[in-house]
């Protein structure tokens, strides 16, 4: 996937309100942008870390700069929650994932139950496989060499989870798909002294049949390519 043409390189001065940023680019002129994640981002806003930002021209937009990515010592970090979806609709209209290449048909935000929605329905599967709904997460926490989620406490993901688990029973399949922009890290788990309710969920998911997945990313400065797959633990 390609990244806006327009990425500018610049150091954060500050994160808050979870989704501004003040940001000094290169040239040395400050602007605001908009920071699209809505975590804890740990580890990746400290002030004066490097950062790239995409200019937007659209009359529309309060902010013309959004937030793309974070240069750490080992990896650029994509913090931007959108591209994770993206990579995946590609993934799976490409037919290019093990788990999924058999589906013909891709169906986004879908609707489960009141006031609760999953990424994606995959349907008519080529070899007579079940419906699958896949909810896709964004991951960027590191600890040690793991990648770990969340970064904060979801109650939002901890609904998903039980979601997934109900149509598992109703007769679909059921998958959550773990994606890590970043390259430095080898394994996945739950990060459960963040958020030990989401963790333990996720474990009972597993248990009741959810299949869970996890995909590391490729990243560079005008692209996200999505790579291979990860242990998860």
């Amino acid at each position: 996937m390609l990244l806006p043409v327009s990425l500018q390189r610049g150091k954060l001065i500050k994160r808050y309100k979870r989704f501004l940023s003040d940001v000094e680019l290169s040239t040395g002129e400050v602007v605001q942008a908009h920071c699209p994640n809505s975590g804890s981002m740990k580890g990746l806003c400290d002030p004066g870390v490097s950062i790239w930002v995409n200019y937007v021209e659209d009359p529309k937009r309060k902010l013309k700069y959004s937030w793309e990515l974070v240069e750490m010592p080992s990896s650029l970090v994509g913090i931007n929650t959108n591209r994770p979806n993206k990579l995946m609709k590609d993934a799976f209209m490409d037919q290019t994932l093990n788990p999924f290449k058999n589906y013909q048909k891709v169906k986004p935000e879908v609707q489960c139950g009141e006031g609760t929605r999953l990424d994606f329905l995959l349907l008519e599967s080529a070899t007579g496989e079940k419906n699958a709904f896949v909810e896709v997460k964004n991951v960027t926490l590191k600890v040690g060499d793991q990648a770990q989620f969340p970064d904060a406490v979801t109650t939002r993901g901890t609904k998903h989870l039980n979601t997934l688990i109900n149509v598992l029973k109703e007769g679909y399949r059921a998958a959550l798909v773990f994606v890590v922009q970043r390259e430095d890290v080898k394994s996945f788990t739950a990060a459960k002294d963040i958020d030990p309710v989401y963790a333990e969920t996720l474990d009972r998911a597993k248990k009741e049949g959810v299949e869970v997945y996890c995909y590391a990313c490729q990243m560079q400065t005008d692209r996200i390519i999505l790579g291979s797959e990860l242990p998860v633990e």
